[in-house]
C-alpha cells in the first residue's frame, strides 16, 4: 500500500477544522456509532472504564432506547473483540496495528465489529466508518479506512477466524486469538480450573467472558423486597434478583439504594461471611477494602438484622466518599475509615469478630463487565498486587478477635492472587488459623445448589458454570489462644 494510504496507517494529522474543501458526499453518524466510538477512544487515551462512562454518554446524547441498545453492544462488542479484530487489521493492512494511528484504528476496529459480529449492513458500517475516519484523522485516512473495511468485508467472518487461527504457533495462542483475550490470561484461567480437575471447561469460560452479563440486583434483607414483577430471583444468592428489564439506576433511585446493582457473585461473597454461623449480640465487624460500597452496604444490613455493628474502610478518599453514599441505604451508623489497610492488625488488634477482605485484584473474573480490563493488565501486575494482598491478609488476621472469622476475597480466578495468597498466610499463622469449610457454608446459603469442584477450603465461582464474576472466596478461622 503506498500514497496516500501509506500514510494514513501511520500517525494522521490533527483533525481537519472548517468546511471541507472535497466533494466527496457527506454522511451523518449515526449517535449510537459516535457515542460507542467515543467512549472507545477515552478508553484509550485515558484509561476510562467503559461500565461507567457509557451511561453518562448515552444520556448526554439522549438516545432513545433502541439506540442505547447499539451503543452498549458496539462499545462492549468491540471492546471484548479488541485482540481478535486487531489480527484481522494487521492480516488486511499487512502491517501491525501499531502502525496505524490509534484514532483511525479505534475507527477501524468498531467498523470491524459492525461487519463481523453484528447484522448491520456492509455500506452502513463500511461509510460511518470513513466518515468518522475523516473527522478524526486526516484526509488520507478516509481511504485508508474504505479500502480496509472493504477487503475486510470481501471475506467472511469464519472465513477470517479461519485464517488467524492459521497463524497461531500454541494452543493457548489459538484460543487467545479466537476468543480475544491476551495470551497470559489464557494460561492463568487453564492453571485455575486444572486446579479443580476441570481444565476441559476453558474454551467455555472464555467465551463466557464474551458474552453480555444479565443484570443482576441485590435486595438489603430486612430493608427491601424483589417482586416478580421486578425480575426473577437468583440462581444462588436468596437475597437477590435478575432484572427483568428496564433501567436499573431508576431501580436504585426510587428505593433509596436498597435495591442496587450487584453481581450474584460479590452478594456471595458477603453472605459467606455474615451467614457463616449464626451472629451474636454485640458482634464488631469490618469491611477491610470496601470501596466502592457494594458489599459493604449488603453486610451493614445483615449486621443491623442480627445485632452486629460494622466499620467499612476504604484509604482512597473518592472511594470512601462512593462507600458512604451506599451505606446510606442502611439505617445504621456505620463509620467510614480512610486508613491504609495493612496497618489495621496493629492499630485495631484483635478488635473484629468477622472482617471481609475484599483484596484489590488484577479483576480477571469480571472481564465480562469491564471488557478492557484484559487489555490494561500485565503478568507483572499480578506479582505487585500480590504483595498487597499478603500484606493486607496478614494485617487482616492481626485485627481478628480469637475465634473470628476472615473471609478473603477477590474478583480475579488467579492462582497468585487466591489459593497462593492464602497457602502462604497459613504458613505464616501456623496452627493459629484454620480454614472453614467454605464451600459447605454457600451450599447452606444457596438457592440451588452450587457446582463447585476443587478444596472445599476455598470456592471458586466461574461465569461460565454460574453465571457470575469468577469470585474467589475462602473463610478462615483464628484460632483461640
Amino acid at each position: 500500500m503506498s500514497g496516500p494510504e501509506q500514510n494514513a496507517a501511520g500517525r494522521s494529522r490533527a483533525p481537519r477544522q472548517g468546511p471541507r474543501t472535497d466533494s466527496r458526499p457527506s454522511y451523518m453518524v449515526q449517535p449510537a456509532r459516535r457515542v460507542a466510538y467515543e467512549v472507545i477512544a477515552a478508553v484509550r487515551e485515558s484509561d476510562a472504564y467503559a461500565n461507567l462512562l457509557l451511561p453518562t454518554r448515552i444520556q448526554r446524547a439522549a438516545l432513545n432506547t433502541a439506540d442505547a441498545a447499539l451503543a452498549t453492544e458496539l462499545t462492549y462488542g468491540t471492546l471484548r473483540m479488541q485482540g481478535f479484530y486487531d489480527r484481522v487489521i494487521a492480516e488486511a493492512a499487512g502491517r501491525p496495528v501499531t502502525a496505524i494511528d490509534p484514532a483511525i484504528l479505534d475507527v477501524l476496529r468498531l467498523g470491524a465489529h459492525q461487519l463481523l459480529a453484528t447484522r448491520v449492513a456492509t455500506h452502513a458500517a463500511v461509510n460511518e466508518s470513513v466518515e468518522l475516519a475523516r473527522q478524526v484523522g486526516s484526509r488520507s485516512a478516509t481511504g485508508f479506512t474504505n479500502g480496509l473495511l472493504r477487503a475486510i468485508a470481501r471475506v467472511s467472518a469464519d472465513e477470517w477466524r479461519e485464517r488467524i487461527l492459521a497463524d497461531t504457533s500454541t494452543p493457548d495462542d489459538a484460543l487467545a486469538a479466537l476468543y480475544s483475550h491476551p495470551v497470559w490470561v489464557v494460561r492463568a484461567f487453564r492453571q485455575s480450573l486444572r486446579q479443580e480437575g476441570r481444565e476441559s471447561e476453558l474454551e467455555e469460560l472464555l467465551a463466557a467472558d464474551n458474552a453480555a452479563p444479565r443484570v443482576n440486583m441485590v435486595a438489603l434483607p430486612g430493608l427491601a423486597d424483589a417482586t416478580a414483577e421486578l425480575g426473577d430471583p437468583n440462581d444462588f444468592s436468596p437475597t437477590g434478583f435478575v432484572l427483568a428489564g428496564g433501567d436499573p439506576h431508576h431501580l436504585m433511585k426510587q428505593s433509596d439504594g436498597r435495591l442496587r446493582v450487584q453481581d450474584e457473585g460479590s452478594q456471595l461473597a458477603a453472605l459467606a461471611l455474615s451467614r457463616a454461623r449464626p451472629i451474636a449480640e454485640g458482634e464488631r465487624w469490618l469491611d477491610l477494602c470496601a470501596g466502592p460500597g457494594g458489599k459493604a452496604a449488603l453486610l451493614a444490613a445483615e449486621a443491623l438484622n442480627g445485632g452486629a455493628t460494622l466499620v467499612a474502610n476504604e484509604v482512597v478518599p473518592a472511594r470512601a466518599q462512593l462507600v458512604r453514599a451506599a451505606l446510606a441505604a442502611v439505617p445504621a451508623d456505620v463509620p467510614v475509615w480512610e486508613m491504609d489497610g495493612t496497618w489495621v492488625g496493629e492499630d485495631q488488634p484483635e478488635a473484629f469478630d468477622r472482617i471481609l477482605l475484599d483484596a484489590p485484584c488484577t479483576g480477571l473474573g469480571a472481564l465480562r463487565r469491564r471488557p478492557e480490563a484484559r487489555w490494561r493488565k500485565q503478568p507483572k501486575d499480578v506479582a505487585e498486587l500480590s504483595d498487597l494482598q499478603s500484606a493486607l491478609i496478614h494485617a487482616a488476621l492481626g485485627a481478628l478477635k480469637p475465634g473470628g472469622i476472615l473471609a478473603y476475597v477477590t474478583c480475579s480466578p488467579h492462582i497468585a492472587e487466591t489459593r497462593g495468597i492464602v497457602a502462604t498466610a497459613r504458613k505464616a499463622w501456623g496452627d493459629k488459623v484454620a480454614p472453614l469449610d467454605t464451600a459447605a457454608v454457600l451450599q447452606d446459603l444457596a438457592v440451588h445448589p452450587l457446582d463447585l469442584a476443587g478444596d472445599p477450603g476455598s470456592v471458586q465461582l466461574w461465569p461460565h458454570r454460574h453465571g457470575t464474576d469468577a469470585m474467589f472466596i475462602t473463610l478462615l478461622q483464628r484460632q483461640a489462644d
